[in-house]
């Protein structure tokens, strides 16, 4: 089953993130993992389990996260008839060049096109 999820400004949740010394951060990352496996219908990943996850093992967790929520968003995209793109391997690389705040970007920048695409009546 597909659900609908909301929007994120993106410019607005970086700004929070910064300013407030990534509290905010935290939060979008459960959002993004909660957005994700909704618009994806996979529910083995939520965001309270990745947040807790990455912190017990020191970060380690972040770099199967990233991959997997390259694999979660192209399974929302492919689901919708989007024209979908596979980054798994792309928010891999990035992750391990400590650019999270990149994927973030860019992952927000994806579920925020399904759920445009959700809420315009195209839905598949």
């Amino acid at each position: 089953m597909i659900e609908r999820i909301g929007k994120r400004e993106v410019v607005t949740t970086v700004l929070l993130s910064i300013v407030t010394c990534g509290i905010y951060g935290i939060v979008w990352f459960i959002g993004l993992t909660d957005d994700a496996s909704k618009a994806s219908g996979d529910r083995s990943m939520s965001g309270g389990t990745a947040f807790l996850l990455t912190l017990v093992t020191c970060g380690l967790y972040s770099i199967y996260w990233n991959y997997k929520m390259g694999k979660l968003v192209y399974e929302a995209q492919t689901k919708r008839n989007m024209k979908a793109t596979d980054n798994s391997v792309l928010y891999l690389v990035l992750g391990l060049f400590g650019l999270e705040l990149v994927n973030y970007i860019l992952i927000q920048s994806a579920l925020n096109e399904i759920s445009d695409f959700d809420y315009n009546g195209q839905q598949a």
